[in-house]
C-alpha cells in the first residue's frame, strides 16, 4: 500500500522512476534556464569594411547593426576588441597603454549624440590587446551603432584589422556578437609631424617652406619670416622644424657671437626674439646639431670635434672633446638621431647617436657608409617627414638649385637616406638652406 502511494506521488510529479525502468529523472526547465539555450543574435557591419584615414583627414565611421534574440530585456552593453595581435605591433615603445591613450573614438547608439570612449588594456592581451565599452542602452530587437575612429598618422601601421563586437546583458550573458573590418590608410600627417625648411636669400631675408604631407613631398609656397639674417655666418637648426611652428635655431654672427632662436609654435611667426648664448664661436669651421635633442657639435680649424650638451633653455654645458680628424669632411649636418658627414671624395657617412653608455666625449657609434656620389650637392639638411612616408628625411640641394628629399629608412638604431624625391627647383637663389 505504501509502495503504491509512493509510485503514485512520483508519477504525479512527472518523474519516471529509474528503478521501474523509466528514463533518468529530468526537471522541467525554468524560464531563466530556457533562455540560456537561445542562440545570441548577430552583429552585422553595415556597408562592409570601413576605410579610416590615419592623419588630418578626420574620423571614419564604422556602422554596426546588432540583432538581439526575443525576450532580452534591461540594459545591454557592447564591447569592441581591437583585433591586431600584439606580436604584429612595431617596437620603439608602441605599447597598448600608449596607443589606447591616443585612440580618439566616439560611439552613438540609434542616432543619439556621440559619446567619447576610452580604450583600455584587454585581459586577452596577446590576441586582442585593447578593448572599449560602448554606451549601455535598453535592449530591443535591433540596435544601430555608429563608432568613429580619428587616427593619428603615427598609427597608420594598424593597416587592416578586425574588431570583435560582443553585446552582453546586465547578467553578463552574450546576447549578440560579430566582427567588423577596418582598413587604416596613411593620410596627411599632422602639422607637428610635417617638416619645415628655412632658406636665406642673398638680401638676408629668411623664407619658410612647409611640407604639405602629400605623397609626392610637395612643399607650400614660401613664406617670409623676416630680414636681417645676412649678419650670420652660420645658421643651425636645433631639432627639426615642423609645419606647426616648432623647431629652434642657433645663429652665429660675424663677430663670433652665437644667438638662440626658440620656436614659437606659430607658423606665421615661427621664432621668438633671439637670446644671446655667448661669444668666441668664430674658432669653428662647422657647427651642427648633435642628434641628442638640442645639443651641438662644432669642428675647430685643426679638425677637432667638440660636443656641447644642452643645458638650461638657451645655454650649453662646457664643451667636451670628441676627437680629431674631422677635417676630412666638407659637410657636417645633423640628421635623425645623429649626424651625416660627407668626405672630400663625395662619400656620405652616418654617425648614429650612441645607445650604449653614451657620454659627452663619446656621443656616436662608429660611422657607417651611406654611399658615394654626394658631391653633386652643396647643401645637406635633416628634416622631419616632407612627404607621406612616416620617417625623417634628408634634404639635399644640387649646385643647379634642384632640391631632393631622401626618405629616411631605419637601420639598426639609426636612419640612412635612401630613395630621393624631387621637391624643389631654383633654390640656387639661396645662400643657406636650413
Amino acid at each position: 500500500m505504501r509502495a503504491g502511494l509512493v509510485l503514485a506521488t512520483v508519477l504525479a510529479a512527472g518523474i519516471a522512476p529509474v528503478a521501474l525502468g523509466g528514463a533518468a529523472a529530468t526537471a522541467a526547465p525554468t524560464g531563466n534556464q530556457a533562455q540560456t539555450t537561445v542562440e545570441p543574435g548577430a552583429v552585422v557591419q553595415v556597408g562592409g569594411r570601413t576605410r579610416v584615414w590615419a592623419g588630418e583627414e578626420g574620423a571614419g565611421t564604422v556602422r554596426l547593426r546588432a540583432t538581439l534574440p526575443a525576450g532580452v530585456t534591461g540594459p545591454v552593453t557592447a564591447t569592441l576588441g581591437f583585433g591586431k595581435p600584439f606580436s604584429t605591433w612595431p617596437g620603439a615603445g608602441t605599447t597598448p597603454d600608449r596607443v589606447a591613450a591616443r585612440m580618439d573614438t566616439t560611439a552613438s547608439v540609434d542616432g543619439a549624440a556621440p559619446v567619447p570612449l576610452s580604450w583600455y588594456m584587454n585581459e586577452d592581451y596577446e590576441s586582442e590587446p585593447m578593448a572599449v565599452d560602448l554606451p549601455a542602452v535598453e535592449a530591443k530587437a535591433t540596435l544601430d551603432y555608429a563608432v568613429t575612429f580619428d587616427l593619428s598618422s603615427r598609427d597608420s601601421w594598424f593597416g587592416s584589422f578586425d574588431l570583435s563586437v560582443t553585446l552582453k546583458d546586465a547578467q553578463g550573458k552574450v546576447v549578440s556578437k560579430g566582427t567588423a573590418g577596418v582598413d587604416a590608410v596613411l593620410g596627411t600627417p599632422e602639422a607637428g609631424l610635417r617638416g619645415a625648411v628655412h632658406a636665406r636669400d642673398k638680401d638676408g631675408v629668411l623664407w619658410r617652406y612647409e611640407a604639405t604631407g602629400s605623397a609626392d613631398g610637395k612643399l607650400t609656397p614660401r613664406k617670409r619670416v623676416g630680414g636681417g639674417w645676412g649678419q650670420y655666418t652660420a645658421i643651425v637648426p636645433l631639432g627639426h622644424a615642423t609645419a606647426a611652428g616648432w623647431g629652434n635655431l642657433v645663429a652665429r654672427d660675424k663677430d663670433g657671437v652665437l644667438w638662440y632662436y626658440q620656436g614659437s609654435g606659430n607658423p606665421a611667426a615661427p621664432f621668438k626674439p633671439r637670446v644671446r648664448v655667448g661669444g668666441g664661436w668664430n674658432v669653428y669651421t662647422a657647427i651642427a646639431s648633435n642628434g641628442y635633442g638640442y645639443g651641438l657639435v662644432a669642428r675647430d680649424k685643426d679638425g677637432v670635434l667638440w660636443n656641447y650638451a644642452p643645458g638650461i633653455e638657451s645655454r650649453f654645458w662646457p664643451r667636451v672633446r670628441v676627437g680629431g680628424g674631422w677635417n676630412t669632411y666638407t659637410t657636417i649636418s645633423g640628421y635623425a638621431d645623429g649626424l651625416v658627414a660627407r668626405d672630400k671624395a663625395g662619400v656620405l657617412w652616418k654617425y648614429n647617436a650612441r645607445r650604449v653608455a653614451p657620454s659627452s666625449g663619446n656621443p656616436f657609434d662608429a660611422r657607417a657608409k651611406v654611399g658615394g656620389g654626394w658631391n653633386v650637392y652643396n647643401t645637406l639638411a635633416g628634416t622631419e617627414d616632407l612627404g607621406r612616408w612616416n620617417g625623417l628625411d634628408l634634404l639635399a640641394r644640387t649646385t643647379g638649385g634642384e632640391v631632393y628629399a631622401y626618405r629616411g629608412k631605419p637601420s639598426g638604431f639609426g636612419h640612412v637616406p635612401t630613395t630621393r624625391t624631387k621637391v624643389g627647383w631654383n633654390w640656387d637663389i639661396y645662400n643657406a638652406v636650413i
